[in-house]
């Protein structure tokens, strides 16, 4: 069961990102930029360390696999598996069609369905 996550949304329209913890969700707009994918790194960061949240094995990923631009998914996607990787987090996907807006009751709706994809997490370009 997915409790706590981070959630990354960056296909290059509407970039966001989102932060369940101790059942509180927390969301942030990025701006969409030529930089921005530089910069997801330490928007995360100064993300999780606002919300005072160290990521670890017990917070899983979650990241849009598009459609959208390839950049955006490229760098999303290896910031995710960075994560996963480094903490030992679990990385689920999902597709921008299944969630139209990044709200805690539609990822909720997505976890229990279980219509996250938890292998080999490929994305989808535009």
């Amino acid at each position: 069961m997915i409790n706590n996550f981070l959630i990354i949304s960056c296909t290059g329209k509407n970039n966001t990102i989102g932060l369940k913890t101790n059942n509180k969700f927390f969301k942030e707009k990025l701006q969409n930029n030529i930089n921005s994918n530089n910069l997801l790194v330490s928007n995360i960061l100064s993300f999780t360390n606002r919300h005072q949240v160290k990521l670890n094995n017990k917070y899983s990923i979650i990241v849009n696999m598009g459609p959208g631009s390839f950049s955006s998914l490229r760098i999303s996607l290896s910031v995710a598996k960075g994560i996963q990787i480094v903490n030992g987090s679990k990385l689920y996907g999902y597709k921008s069609n299944q969630l139209p807006e990044l709200k805690l009751e539609n990822i909720e709706i997505l976890i229990k369905n279980k219509q996250l994809e938890n292998k080999l997490v490929n994305p989808i370009y535009e």
